[in-house]
């Protein structure tokens, strides 16, 4: 009888630098490979109203999963798809197949690992070992150079004694071949409307598609092809640094997060085309500093793993329990929908509505101003994000968010950002403002992120009617020019 194990594919869809899949091949003599659908996943939250996992990131996993599957099928095997409940499913086939073993990534959030302990509890009585492995990170978990118990309190502590004391393991290489457990059937891909998203959304998400582009398919073979076009072609590594900040535009951000977030790529991967850069082309501040974005990635996933459920709740990684928020729905809402009365806020949060994507510089204002400036229950805003988000990764979203709200591991405080600054800052003329508002398109660009203030004359002069063709703001602004004249 051949040797057979069961490799479940999660959030490490690739197979490049995949631990576990190339384990699974050099361990048995046919492996089996499968991906389960969820239905929970897109259920939606009763208290906010919006789905677990909203319609992009929906389609951005469809499309990895559909890549993976074709990878696999050109190397003579397929990908058994299933919908339903992971761990009875697994076992099932596991049975079914006569596995000795069932093979698949390590998660370290709450959701993920319920499901790896449910499976666990399934396996046993069939005699039929879990064997996890560490894949999602630069550093491997077993090369830190302390305890996962011991992890240092802020990220600067954490980057030093990593970069000091740890080296990054070289990427394993793609399989040439993959043996398959014969007939197994498979099912065919599930479509959007299958997760209950109605025809008309469907419909508008590919207008948007189409209309306004987009950078992200989801797949191993885009994300490969955005790691060269990104640092080889276009060379837009070598000034990541002066651009990492921007608003608009394909160049200004690497957009590696979102094939990082199902795994379609590898963080040792990239981090080996940027050292091999480096070597061959140019080495500069910006080469390292997109290294330093991976290990801030790193060090969410391992303060996942340090404190488990606090990350998800009000009163964060610190237990901070002094914290009172609101749990108000309307100005809750007025934030998803970009209808604050802050330009730059709107602007930001109707880019995510559109697109699924918000920069990093968008990302950190309309969380402080969430909960910092509105103070509604930052929870929700980390929802919304996950719902959204085409890269949304549960450890640097709800890790990102207990660092603003304030109540995260970083003993220092102050996340609260001056949005009229950060506006001026990053949108001096206003244009990514306007392109997202357009209803703002004649204001004027030194008036542009204090429209609120605009005298009647001068509403009637650019098209607007504040309360009604733009909203009246919901906080009062003007504090923001107030500090930075009093700076």
């Amino acid at each position: 009888m051949a040797k057979r194990i069961l490799y479940w594919f999660r959030n490490d869809l690739r197979l490049h630098d995949n631990e576990g899949f190339a384990r699974a091949l050099e361990t048995a003599d046919e492996v089996l490979p499968v991906f389960v659908f969820e239905p929970r996943w897109f259920e939606e939250l009763p208290e906010l109203g919006f789905r677990k996992t909203g319609i992009f990131r929906a389609q951005f996993m469809l499309e990895a999963v559909a890549d993976l599957r074709r990878s696999l099928q050109d190397k003579g095997a397929d990908l058994i798809i299933r919908v339903g409940h992971s761990a009875k499913i697994l076992a099932q086939l596991a049975e079914d197949s006569e596995a000795e073993a069932v093979y698949a990534s390590k998660e370290v959030t709450e959701d993920e690992t319920d499901t790896e302990s449910d499976l666990s509890k399934r396996l046993k009585p069939l005699n039929i070992d879990l064997d996890l492995f560490w894949v999602s990170t630069l550093y491997h978990v077993r090369d830190l150079p302390f305890w996962v118990s011991r992890l240092p309190t802020t990220f600067t502590q954490f980057r030093h004694e990593v970069e000091a004391h740890s080296d990054v393991r070289k990427p394993i290489a793609t399989p040439q071949t993959v043996r398959f457990v014969p007939d197994i059937p498979s099912e065919e891909l599930p479509s959007l409307a299958a997760f209950g998203f109605s025809a008309k959304l469907i419909d508008e998400s590919n207008q948007t598609a189409n209309t306004k582009g987009t950078l992200f398919k989801g797949g191993e073979t885009a994300g490969l092809e955005r790691l060269q076009r990104y640092v080889w072609e276009d060379e837009f590594i070598k000034t990541y640094k002066e651009t990492r900040n921007g608003l608009s535009g394909e160049s200004y951000s690497s957009r590696f997060s979102a094939w990082l977030s199902l795994g379609c790529l590898s963080p040792r991967l990239i981090y080996q085309e940027i050292k091999r850069y480096e070597a061959e082309r140019v080495k500069n501040d910006s080469t390292y500093w997109l290294i330093f974005e991976l290990i801030w990635r790193d060090y969410f996933r391992f303060v996942a793993l340090r404190y488990g459920t606090r990350l998800f709740k009000p009163s964060g990684i610190q237990q901070n329990l002094t914290k009172t928020w609101l749990r108000d729905p309307d100005l809750f809402r007025r934030w998803v929908d970009g209808k604050t009365g802050i330009p730059f806020i709107d602007a930001n949060m109707r880019e995510l509505n559109t697109t699924g994507f918000m920069s990093n510089r968008g990302r950190q204002n309309v969380s402080s101003f969430l909960a910092n400036d509105l103070g509604v229950v930052w929870t929700w805003g980390a929802s919304y994000f996950e719902s959204l988000l085409i890269d949304y990764d549960p450890c640097s979203n709800w890790g990102n968010w207990n660092y603003i709200a304030g109540v995260g591991n970083d003993p220092r405080e102050n996340r609260h950002f001056n949005i009229y600054s950060q506006a001026m800052h990053y949108d001096e003329q206003g244009d990514y403002v306007k392109h997202w508002i357009p209803e703002l398109a004649a204001v004027p660009a030194d008036t542009i992120h204090t429209v609120y203030n605009l005298s009647s004359v001068e509403q009637a002069q650019y098209g607007v009617v504040l309360g009604s063709t733009y909203p009246l703001p919901v906080i009062n602004p003007n504090k923001w020019t107030i500090e930075e004249k009093n700076r």
